[in-house]
Formats: structure tokens, sequence, C-alpha cells
């Protein structure tokens, strides 16, 4: 071979060795930040959601807690995750019967009912998922919990007016929303 191959031969197993060098990095941090930025987010205009970083910074969790932290995220975030894509497709459905030509009354009123047992559950867990929380924290790390977790419980009748407003005959949600993990499906 002469000089020039050499040189490129070289060149090119730089190169390689520079990709998945690049590849396994990201891999490694992917899998790493994963865990950690897996968020629960409980208000779309929070700066900081509720991610172990969150947990780790601001309420100051040790590496204990955060394992107990991860645990009880998972088992919330499944269960959650589940009741709110059944919500999405019962809404989905209510809202298909609404446009019909004649609905069927009884069954949006059974559709609702539905929707509104997933809600139910769904508030279970989450006040199940706080407690978990709040007995792993310190006293201080309780007072922080609360203010992260504050954004859940006003919506309803502290949040009057702030529901929907009607713009060209168009309703568009204006309220708080509540997201679990990654999907972004809001309740």
């Amino acid at each position: 071979m002469n000089r020039t191959t050499k040189i490129l031969w070289w060149i090119i197993a730089l190169l390689v060795i520079l990709n998945l060098t690049t590849i396994g990095t990201i891999l490694v941090r992917a899998k790493a930040m994963g865990e950690e930025e897996l968020a629960i987010v409980l208000d779309e205009d929070q700066s900081s959601p509720l991610t172990g970083r969150f947990f780790r910074q601001n309420l100051g969790f040790n590496d204990a807690q955060m394992v107990q932290f991860r645990e009880a995220r998972r088992t919330f975030q499944y269960a959650a995750n589940e009741l709110i894509f059944e919500m999405d497709s019962l809404k989905s459905e209510m809202f298909a019967e609404l446009n019909k030509q004649t609905p069927d009354t009884v069954r949006l009123n059974n559709l609702s009912d539905q929707v509104g047992n997933r809600h139910a559950e769904l508030k279970k867990i989450t006040n199940d998922f706080y407690l978990k929380l709040k007995k792993m924290c310190s006293e201080t790390q309780c007072e922080q919990l609360q203010q992260a977790f504050l954004p859940l419980f006003r919506d309803g009748t502290v949040n009057r007016g702030r529901g929907y407003q009607w713009n060209d005959s168009i309703a568009t949600g204006q309220g708080h929303r509540h997201r679990y993990g990654r999907g972004g499906r809001s309740e």
C-alpha cells in the first residue's frame, strides 16, 4: 500500500472509533437520563416538572430516598398512564356519539360515568403516590413536596372561571392540565 492509502485507512479507523464512542456516549446518557428525566408534570405552567432530578436537587433526596421514589413512581406512572389512556378513549367515544345525527343519551351518560370512575381511580392512586412520597420525607422535605403537588389540587372550585373560553364557536381549554409521564396525556 502506498502512503496515501495508509493515511486514508487510519482516518477511516479513527472516524469509526469516534462514531462508536459518540453512539455509546449517547446511549449511556440516554439510559441514565431516562430514569432521572421521566417526569410527572402536574401543571403545564410549572417551571420544573417532578423528575428524579427535581426531587434530588429541590427536596434533597438522598440515594435511599431516590430508590424509594423510583419504585413509587414506576407503580404510579404505569397505573396513571393506563387510566389516562382509558379516559382519553372514552372521551373520544363520547365526542363521536355527541356528533352523531341522533346521539344516544343513555350511552353518553354511561360513558360519562365511566370517565368519572376512571378519574376517581386516578385521584386515588395520585393520593397513594403522594402519601408514599410524604412518608419518606423529612419535615422540611414535606413542606417542599406540598408546594410541588399544590397545582394538582387547585383545579375545580378554586379556579372558577378558568375552564373553557369560547372563541369563534370553538371551546379551548384554558385551565390547569395534569400529565403523568412522558406521553403528554392530560386528564
